[in-house]
């Protein structure tokens, strides 16, 4: 059954904000893993639990859309939103899986720039989601942190560059230099997802504000 009134809809935003959440715990997963790999398989377990809870999140906003008939925002908007976010959980639960099976060892200090930064993205895209619901009154906020995770995944760019020429250099085992090479891979992937996360939502800003 549709529902017609507006009473109800800071409910998505709260929705986005849960699963922002679990976009950034998985950061630091990745963070704890990348210092001490150590770690890697007790982590793999606890990705795969939030990634759980993000896929339950993210079919509770489906569900809603579904459900309501006027929505805060356009529903492709909520709907790219909630994909987005749950998205970049997976791909973080695919890293970590990859370390694991990989058995990728000590991470170099270029890996764990990269995660440090994925870290950052993700605070500064849970502050966007809790500025959101009123767009107008927090635009110049909105537009300045969404162009920060942008300079944050070129940072990201220049480290994923160096870092690629330092193992092209010195790493002459053609195994260890596929695990490298796609574990950076894997990690600038996941910066420019949430650069994409921080272009839609800055769209969604200049739409309504």
């Amino acid at each position: 059954m549709f529902n017609f009134n507006r009473k109800g809809d800071t409910e998505f935003y709260d929705l986005f904000l849960e699963s922002a959440q679990f976009f950034y715990q998985g950061s630091l997963l990745m963070d704890e893993v990348m210092v001490d790999h150590r770690k890697a398989d007790i982590k793999v377990k606890e990705i795969n639990d939030i990634e759980h809870k993000a896929d339950r999140v993210n079919d509770r906003i489906i569900d809603k859309l579904n459900q309501t008939f006027i929505t805060p925002i356009d529903r492709e908007d909520i709907y790219a939103i909630a994909n987005g976010l749950d998205d970049g959980v997976d791909l973080l639960q695919g890293i970590l899986q990859r370390i694991v099976i990989y058995h990728t060892g000590e991470a170099r200090e270029g890996a764990i720039r990269l995660t440090k930064l994925l870290i950052e993205c993700t605070q500064k895209i849970i502050r966007v989601l809790e500025l959101l619901p009123e767009i107008s009154k927090n635009q110049d906020e909105l537009l300045s942190l969404t162009s920060k995770v942008s300079k944050l995944e070129s940072e990201g760019d220049h480290i994923f560059r160096s870092e690629l020429a330092y193992l092209f250099a010195q790493v002459k085992d053609p195994i260890e230099l596929i695990k490298r090479k796609d574990l950076l891979e894997d990690l600038e992937d996941t910066l420019d997802h949430c650069e994409k996360m921080a272009d839609l939502l800055r769209g969604v800003v200049m739409k309504y504000a």
